[in-house]
């Protein structure tokens, strides 16, 4: 609320403090202007000398306009300076000038909606020919405006909002759903068995793709298996997914993924389904669903096989010099 106060009894710094700390009582009236509020601050820096006290003191006198002026701590220093230069405290911005008249109102609009509608909205040069010529050739009045209607400013009146409310309708994107998998974290209640996957790219090479490595860790005993498969799709996957499951020494009750396509298919259901264990996946803007393979995979997978330029890990640790070719996906 802008204020204007009433403090003449304040008269040192020892009464500005007591005021900050809400001890003191003071009178507030409302200000009409922002002119009350310039006097104010210019009649507090005279009162208190403010150029020559102390910089704890000019806090605190700072402190003081802010709370009794409205305005912010810039603003504050702001007319404390103009103030402290011996310039008057007035406004210095001028009122902005009037806006351009409207040319085209609401009702013009509604009816180049309509125009548009009926013949289906055509490119702008052929609209606005419609537009001259409903008034040249058919004397239609309500297109006196319209018809001098310039092809650019044509598209500004089709992307108003009074435009928007005749013709577009809007249809929000509808959320597919996937049968596939339960959308929710794993609940293992302290059970070995629920596996949490993921899946590392090693990275590509002379516009060659790269091996990826499989990571499976279980939730409880942090038992963990890595493979290796040559590309991510299904003829690929899912032998290594046989495999990798079948490695660990405990039955597989539950099986967590992101939700790659990799994993959210039906053969991976399907194999899952043979295995009688529950398929989970992550949840949106839930990052610690699957979190324990995501650590995994920079914590074992990464520091292990790191980001090199073997295409697998059958040649794994090599020097970076040597030219021995071991397999067809690693470089020379």
């Amino acid at each position: 609320m802008v204020i204007d106060m009433n403090d003449s009894r304040i008269g040192t710094l020892e009464q500005l403090r007591r005021f900050l700390d809400g001890t003191l009582d003071v009178q507030f009236a409302p200000a009409s202007d922002a002119a009350s509020r310039y006097g104010h601050i210019a009649r507090v820096v005279r009162r208190f000398g403010y150029a020559h006290l102390a910089r704890a003191d000019k806090q605190v006198v700072l402190r003081y306009l802010g709370a009794t002026s409205g305005y912010g701590p810039a603003q504050v220093k702001r007319l404390v300076a103009r103030a402290l230069a011996g310039e008057p405290l007035v406004r210095r911005y001028r009122a902005p000038p009037q806006a351009y008249a409207r040319r085209y109102s609401e009702a013009d609009v509604r009816l180049l909606a309509a125009v548009d509608t009926a013949f289906g909205t055509l490119s702008g040069p052929a609209t606005v020919h419609v537009l001259r010529r409903a008034l040249d050739r058919y004397a239609d009045r309500r297109f006196e405006r319209l018809a001098r209607l310039s092809v650019s400013h044509l598209y500004n009146l089709r992307a108003s909002r009074t435009y928007e409310r005749q013709r577009v309708i809007r249809t929000a994107t509808r959320p597919s759903t996937n049968a596939i998998g339960t959308r929710r974290a794993p609940a293992p209640a302290g059970r070995a068995g629920f596996i949490r996957i993921d899946s590392v790219h090693q990275g590509d090479l002379d516009a060659a793709k790269g091996v990826y490595y499989v990571n499976a860790v279980d939730c409880v005993t942090q038992w963990q298996a890595v493979a290796c498969c040559e590309r991510i799709s299904e003829a690929y996957l899912l032998p290594v997914l046989e495999q990798l499951l079948a490695s660990f020494p405990f039955a597989i009750r539950g099986f967590h993924a992101d939700n790659g396509s990799e994993y959210i298919n039906g053969r991976v259901a399907d194999l899952l389904d043979k295995l009688h264990a529950e398929f989970t996946k992550s949840r949106p803007r839930r990052s610690n669903d699957n979190a324990l393979a995501e650590t995994k995979n920079g914590a074992v997978v990464r520091k292990t096989f790191g980001y090199g330029r073997s295409r697998c890990g059958c040649c794994w640790p090599r020097s970076r010099s040597s030219s021995r070719r071991c397999c067809r996906w690693c470089s020379a």
